[in-house]
């Protein structure tokens, strides 16, 4: 209950993110919203200049608490499967989540780092490189968006 609202995405490490990857990455935000069987939607907002892209899906609790499959990635042989993990969270400053997909080709880890605001302390954000660390992620695979031209515009998302 209390994961539930806006988030911020604040840094994501990812396996398949090189460098020139970073300036791809815009400010996006991303809306936990709590339904019935204590599934989450979640939907990510990420403007692209004077557009906003969306794209949601569903987060199904797993037997532990803070873990999750997600429901997009079809079923039968071949299907993508995603386990995500709450690793550690205030539920008011920041959350570290963890993302294990693996595909036919290939395994993906990603670790996002998600804050209530744009402004996180010191040792939240080396919290989250070691945690990018323990996954075997460099500073190659760190992307963080690019705020310093960033104004917030009410028509967009």
């Amino acid at each position: 209950m209390q994961f539930q609202g806006e988030w911020f995405v604040l840094g994501l490490a990812d396996n398949t993110f090189r460098r020139e990857h970073r300036a791809l990455l815009n400010f996006f935000t991303t809306l936990f919203e709590l339904k019935e069987k204590s599934q989450f939607q979640v939907t990510n907002s990420m403007t692209r200049g004077k557009h906003c892209n969306t794209w949601s899906y569903t987060l199904i609790p797993a037997t532990k608490p803070g873990q999750f499959t997600r429901d997009n990635r079809g079923s039968g042989p071949g299907a993508d499967r995603e386990n995500i993990q709450v690793i550690e969270t205030d539920y008011i400053t920041f959350a570290l989540v963890l993302s294990l997909r693996q595909t036919s080709s290939q395994n993906i880890t990603r670790v996002s780092l998600l804050g209530r605001n744009w402004r996180l302390s010191h040792k939240t954000i080396d919290k989250f490189i070691c945690l990018t660390r323990t996954q075997n992620l460099t500073k190659d695979n760190f992307l963080f968006p690019d705020l310093s031209d960033w104004l917030p515009d009410p028509q967009v998302c």
